[in-house]
């Protein structure tokens, strides 16, 4: 029987995957010529990224910037290490598309492991990150610290076309 965790759990993760897939139906209204439809999937993944924070909090699982460091690194570690792996070859086993952004998505969280791991480092030792821009790879994910001057080693996205967060 399904306690309160349990169903704090669901609903994070429900709340979670509904407001990544409004961000992306917001896209797709946008370029099918829907501007305020694109509007309202926005403003509703907002919403739903509202819910999704509640429930982590009342998971107790937002802590300090420390734990929360240790948290996305054991997070990230974890799918690049177990996640992906089998994810990549059950598509490739079946030639699906998806073996595309897997190969991506396995690679670049190992990126994202490793400047985590940066991250605590420098907060362990009660400081911030010195680099001041990040950017991110629009097609796979990656992410530079500072501008990026050479394709993307993952994708081979020109660098110029690299999003400043």
């Amino acid at each position: 029987m399904a306690n309160t965790i349990d169903n704090l759990k669901t609903a994070f993760a429900g709340e979670s995957q509904a407001n990544q897939k409004y961000r992306a139906f917001a896209k797709k209204a946008e370029q099918d010529g829907y501007p305020n439809i694109a509007r309202l999937f926005r403003t509703t993944a907002e919403a739903e990224r509202i819910h999704a924070e509640g429930h982590l909090k009342a998971m107790d699982e937002l802590c300090s910037t420390i734990e929360n460091l240790q948290a996305a690194i054991q997070g990230e570690t974890y799918e690049y290490t177990k996640m992906y792996p089998p994810m990549v070859e059950q598509a490739k086993a079946e030639d699906h598309k998806a073996k595309r952004m897997f190969g991506y998505a396995l690679e670049v969280e190992e990126v994202h492991a490793k400047l985590y791991k940066l991250a605590l480092e420098a907060a362990i030792q009660g400081k911030d990150l010195t680099e001041t821009e990040f950017y991110i790879c629009p097609v796979c994910g990656r992410i530079e610290f500072g501008k990026p001057m050479e394709p993307c080693p993952t994708c081979g996205t020109k660098p110029d076309k690299f999003i400043l967060i």
